[in-house]
């Protein structure tokens, strides 16, 4: 696992982690899963609801018991991969060892957004108390991207371009506001979800 290093022109920590996969066949296996699932794919999907000028993309939801299933084995391989970028991430913040001692994988999303789509307003990951027990969200970009679908943090002004198996673990918290600018050309692939107090 390759520890990146994001370029600031703040000084302040912006607290998001940033790795790229050693195995990034896991990216084309989950890209692969799916296009091949089309009867699983749905419209993007909010806390609100469906409303594509919040959020334009197709989503394919993943409850963490299906990691397990015959035909998922790119899960549980991707998340033997986020494990480890997971422990940097605590590792660099020791304060967190004791807050993450028993936290787990929520439902999570495969997504796809093709040109013209993305996330388009700033949201964080915790909005509510339904939303309460996420701690950290992830994402891994699956493809690379040349034109738009940045993600853009917008209180450190950080904009992120994707690239094939970089990774990020950011706080869910108010203070990780950001947005998916929109996508210029080709298709953007990720897989995203949630690191949660266990239930």
């Amino acid at each position: 696992m390759k520890k990146n290093f994001i370029k600031t022109n703040n000084l302040n920590p912006h607290f998001i982690g940033s790795w790229t996969l050693e195995s990034l066949s896991i990216c084309d296996d989950l890209i692969s899963y799916f296009e091949l699932n089309l009867a699983k794919q749905k419209k993007g999907i909010t806390v609100s609801g469906i409303n594509p000028n919040i959020k334009d993309s197709s989503d394919i939801l993943i409850q963490p018991k299906e990691i397990i299933l015959p035909g998922n084995e790119a899960f549980k391989a991707y998340f033997e991969e986020l494990f480890i970028c997971y422990k940097n991430y605590i590792d660099e913040w020791p304060f967190l060892k004791n807050l993450a001692q028993k936290l787990e994988i929520s439902s999570f999303n495969l997504q796809r957004y093709k040109p013209g789509q993305h996330f388009k307003a700033i949201h964080t990951e915790r909005t509510s108390i339904d939303s309460s027990h996420r701690i950290f969200a992830f994402m891994t970009y699956l493809n690379d991207v040349e034109e738009g679908g940045s993600t853009y943090f917008s209180h450190y002004d950080l904009e992120i371009q994707p690239r094939k198996g970089l990774t990020l673990i950011w706080p869910a918290e108010w203070t990780h506001a950001h947005r998916g600018n929109i996508l210029r050309e080709g298709s953007k692939y990720i897989i995203t979800g949630w690191i949660c107090f266990a239930n």
